[in-house]
Parts: structure tokens; C-alpha cells; sequence
């Protein structure tokens, strides 16, 4: 498949569109309103501690406080303690085997290390076990020993999303070119993409020979092939960066930023800039310096790959990309047969529509609904990389008849989503024709980062009529003739699109109202005002006196 990486740098926006086949099928971007934070360690300190949902509550000096699920407090919390100072813990070792990636790199996003599920050799202890609590993923989880403002080591593994504070890890990873540093891990993990028994060996070998003790690693897929020089450069500057989180712990209070990872342009390089890379291209020159310096210094053999862009034509208009961004957008998608797919989003799911189209004849009914199922089924597996859409997906797929026909809609989900470098559950489809995903969500969607709600119907997508609002100041009128002799001298206060509701008729409504009411009322205009809003002003007693006759 042929890859390639756009960067376009303007002003203090960068987005970096990863292409397959000449298709968009990634794009992050990277401003300084929404900067990155997966990977970033912090010194918190426990806010709450709640049981009920089995989570606590970690103070890092954000705005919201972080959120630690105690399946993500591994058995490394009491080590890290002890690191920190506290004199009170037990240092306790705990063993885990077939663990997937380290929780602080669980990230399909650039810096991050899901891509690459590592298979751990089990390893064997003698000393005491702590005690245990059931995981709905088959593994075993300590329980934990949280207090309130106890500090405590964590790494961010999702960005704030809504209203949700970011998610933290116990369990702190530090992802570099070819190797992850797991601190107080002492296990050596191998890329499950690496399928070379002898070459996982001779890494592991190589690996295991120059790591300190008490440390541990993830071998990542492109350490293939590459010498053992070339590992224990990576593998010291991991370590020469934990060591300078060490002294940080000794010097800083809670809460406080321990490490930051790398932005969002230099974790694409380190982590996606491989030999399958055609060429990277961007139109900064500053960028280009640092790229390939970077390069130079990890995989020098890329280096030809980089390019800098130099015509005057924009460089996503060049390579057909700033179209397919604005398509994104669009919550309708048309596919090539005819029909569409209608993406919906809302805080707790995705739904996906999909629809024929056009009217096919009975005898060819289930023959056409299969041909669209299967074009909707990678189509979407595209647009949900592509928006980098999480958590709950549902589909509704035109009904099948057949059950091998959608036997067939769910194998050609799988076999898109392998593509995904998130993780992703695909369920069979029911009898009605609904296929159920989860996918890994790190972050906001690419919808949320280029667009905010809207000041008027907040996000909704409708605003209230403007025959109900018409009634919502005839209500008021009422109630105010009730609990007030006043009659003269009011100014009703509106958007101009209800003042001209108003204004319609022969004999106007706002003429009828106050003939109805008996009350002496002026209209004003303002366009500042949202549409669902007015404001009633009383001349006699200088004010606004909406809210004294509100129900």
C-alpha cells in the first residue's frame, strides 16, 4: 500500500494528513488551543477515591480533575511510592503474563504505542502477592490502596473529552524510536506484527543484555532488523529521560508536570515514519530542518524520503487533500453505487445510517442490498479513521434476508478495520440488520477540531420555533398583567427574526397582543440576541424586569 505523510504548517495551525493510494485516511491536527497531552507524566495528587465506580479522582492542576480507573492502577503503584517518598507503602512486586502494550502508550494518535500489542513472557516471583479483584479482560488487578491527598505518579492516556476530564494510568511508559521504557516493569515484550520467531529472539537477546535492573521494554515492529548500537542509543536516552523525571520527583510539588511528550508533527515522525513511508512532504522549512535532523540522528537510511514543498499552490490542494477535509465534515457520505451513509454524532455514541438510494426491483432486492451493505461497510471503516470516531458505534445496515449475506457485511468490517491501528470489537450483525463496534477513543473527533457548538442552538441542530417563542411572550404578558398594574412604557426586546414574526399579518401579532392584554408595548430589534431569547424593559422602573415575571 502506497503511504505517504503531508504536513502543512499555517500560522499556528499543523495538520498532517496520512494518505493510502493517494485517499486520506488520517489527519491530525496540532494548534495551541488543543495541545496534545496523551503521554505527558504527571506528580497528582488523589482528589477522591470512589469505590462505587471504581475509580479515583487525580488533582494534575488542570481544569477538571483526571480520571484513574482502578483497572488502570497496576502493581507498580507501590514502587512508585516508594520512589516518590512515601515512607508508609510496602514495596510489593506483581506479575502479569500475555500483557498487552504499556497503559501509559495506549494510543492509536501519534506518540502513542496501541499500534504495536506486545505478547510478554510470563514471569515467575516468590515473594508475596497482593491481593487480587476480578477484570472484565481476563487479567488480574491489585486493589489499590488509595488515600486522599496521597501523591501519586500518572501518565494521560485519553485527551479531555466533552465534559470529561482526561483518563490516567498508574502504570507510566516512555515511548521512543524502536524501544518503550516500562519503569519497575522488569519484562521484555515483543510487536505482535514482528512474526519472525528468530528476529523476535535475537531483539530480545540484544535487549535483555543492556537493560538495567528493574527496568523493562517493549520491542516495537521497526526494530526489525536494526543493530544492537542502534537500540542502545534508543534505549539510553529513554533511560536518560527517566532519570530526569526522578529528579523532578524529588524537587516538585503536586500536582505538577513531570514529562512532556512530544508534539503531535515529531510523534508522527517517530512513531509512523517507517520504511513502508513513501515520502515525507511538507511546505515549512523550519519543519523540514527538524524533521530530518531527527531522522538523521534515529534512521538515517529515510532521510531521501523528506521533502520540502516549494510551489506556490497549497499543498493540500496539490495533493487532492483539503477537499476530502471538507467532505468530512458532512454527515452525509455517497457512496458509488448510489447510495449514502449518514453519520451521527453524540456524547455517548456514533450512529450510521445506511441507505440504498434508489428503488431496486424484489428479485434483485437482496443482491443490491448486499452490494451496498459491502461498499457502505469499507466506506465506513474509512470515515471512522479518517474522523478518528470512539467508543460506541452502532450501524444500521439495509435488511438481509440471508444469513450468509451478512455473515459477509461482518467479515468485510473485520477485514477494513485490520487496517485501524486503534482497537477495535466488531459483533455480528442481528437479525435486524445492526452491527455494534467499540473503538479505542483517545481524543476528540476531527469534527470537534474544526468546529464549536453553536451559539444558537447549541449544538443541537434545531432552535425553537418561532410560533413557541411567539407564546412564550404571551405567557409572560399574562403573567405580568397578573402581578403588575403597569401597562404603559414597555420595550419587548428581540431577534430581528421574531420581530418580523411579529410584524406579519394584515393586523399584526404583536398589534393583537397588546389589544388582547391591554398593555402599551414598543418593539426593538437586536441581532445579538439569540433567536429563543427576549428580554421585556420597563420604562417606569429603568430595568429589565424579564425575570421578575418568569415562571
Amino acid at each position: 500500500m502506497r503511504k505517504e505523510i503531508i504536513i502543512n504548517s499555517v500560522a499556528d495551525e499543523i495538520r498532517i494528513a496520512i494518505t493510502e493510494e493517494k485517499r486520506l485516511a488520517e489527519l491530525y491536527v496540532e494548534t495551541p488551543e488543543k495541545e496534545r497531552m496523551v503521554g505527558d507524566i504527571y506528580l497528582g495528587k488523589v482528589a477522591k477515591v470512589m469505590p462505587g465506580i471504581r475509580a479515583a479522582f487525580i488533582d494534575l492542576g488542570l481544569h477538571q480533575d483526571a480520571f484513574l480507573h482502578f483497572s488502570d492502577i497496576g502493581s507498580s503503584l507501590h514502587e512508585y511510592s516508594a520512589l516518590i517518598g512515601d515512607e508508609d507503602s510496602d514495596v510489593d512486586t506483581d506479575e502479569d503474563s500475555d500483557e498487552e502494550e504499556p497503559s501509559g502508550g495506549q494510543d492509536r494518535s501519534p506518540g502513542g504505542t496501541s499500534p504495536e500489542v506486545a505478547t510478554l513472557p510470563a514471569r515467575t516471583t516468590t515473594q508475596p502477592q497482593p491481593q487480587r479483584s476480578g477484570r472484565s479482560d481476563g487479567r488480574t488487578q491489585a486493589v489499590p490502596d488509595l488515600k486522599r491527598g496521597q501523591d501519586i505518579i500518572v501518565q494521560v492516556t485519553k485527551e479531555p473529552v466533552g465534559k470529561k476530564g482526561v483518563r490516567v494510568t498508574s502504570e507510566v511508559s516512555l515511548p521512543g524510536r524502536f524501544l518503550v521504557l516500562l519503569p519497575f516493569d522488569g519484562k521484555i515484550g515483543v510487536s505482535k506484527r514482528l512474526t519472525n520467531f528468530r528476529e523476535k529472539r535475537r531483539l530480545r537477546r540484544i535487549v535483555r543484555s543492556m537493560l538495567p535492573e528493574g527496568f523493562g521494554v517493549i520491542i516495537r515492529t521497526v526494530a526489525q532488523d536494526k543493530e544492537e548500537a542502534t537500540l542502545k542509543q534508543d534505549l539510553e536516552s529513554l533511560l536518560v529521560t527517566w532519570r530526569e523525571i526522578e529528579k523532578g520527583l524529588k524537587t516538585e510539588q503536586a500536582p505538577a508536570l513531570l514529562y512532556k511528550d512530544m508534539a503531535t508533527t515529531s510523534s508522527v515522525i517517530r512513531d509512523l515514519f517507517t520504511d513502508s513511508v513513501e515520502r515525507v512532504v511538507m511546505d515549512s522549512p523550519k519543519l523540514f530542518r527538524e524533521i530530518r535532523a531527527y531522522v538523521k540522528l534515529v534512521s538515517p537510511q529515510l532521510l531521501d524520503k523528506i521533502e520540502l514543498y516549494r510551489e506556490r499552490e497549497p499543498i493540500f490542494d496539490a495533493y487532492k487533500v483539503e477537499k476530502e477535509i471538507a467532505a468530512c465534515l458532512n454527515r452525509k457520505v455517497w457512496l458509488k453505487s448510489g447510495g449514502y451513509i449518514i453519520i451521527e454524532q453524540t456524547e455517548a455514541m456514533v450512529v450510521v445510517d445506511v441507505n440504498s438510494g434508489r428503488y431496486a426491483a424484489k428479485r434483485e432486492q437482496e443482491l443490491n442490498s448486499l452490494r451496498t451493505n459491502l461498499e457502505a461497510a469499507r466506506e465506513i471503516c474509512h470515515q471512522v479513521r479518517l474522523r478518528d470516531l470512539g467508543g460506541i458505534i452502532v450501524i444500521d445496515f439495509i435488511d438481509l434476508d440471508d444469513e450468509r449475506n451478512r455473515k459477509r457485511v461482518y467479515d468485510e468490517l473485520r477485514k477494513e478495520f485490520r487496517k485501524d491501528r486503534a482497537k477495535v470489537t466488531v459483533l455480528p450483525m442481528t437479525e435486524i440488520g445492526l452491527a455494534q463496534i467499540t473503538r479505542q477513543r483517545i481524543r476528540q473527533s476531527i469534527l470537534h477540531s474544526f468546529t464549536e457548538p453553536c451559539p444558537v442552538c447549541g449544538g443541537g441542530g434545531l432552535v425553537q420555533s418561532k410560533s413557541s417563542i411567539v407564546n412564550q411572550i404571551e405567557r409572560w404578558i399574562r403573567r405580568f398583567k397578573t402581578e403588575s398594574r403597569e401597562f404603559r412604557g414597555l420595550r419587548l426586546r428581540v431577534h430581528p427574526s421574531i420581530a418580523a414574526y411579529l410584524g406579519e399579518g394584515m393586523i399584526s401579532r404583536l398589534t393583537k397582543i397588546r389589544f388582547k392584554y391591554r398593555v402599551l408595548m414598543k418593539l426593538e430589534q437586536d441581532p445579538k440576541l439569540p433567536i429563543a431569547e427576549f428580554h421585556v424593559f420597563s420604562t417606569k422602573q429603568n430595568r429589565d424586569i424579564t425575570d421578575q415575571h418568569n415562571s
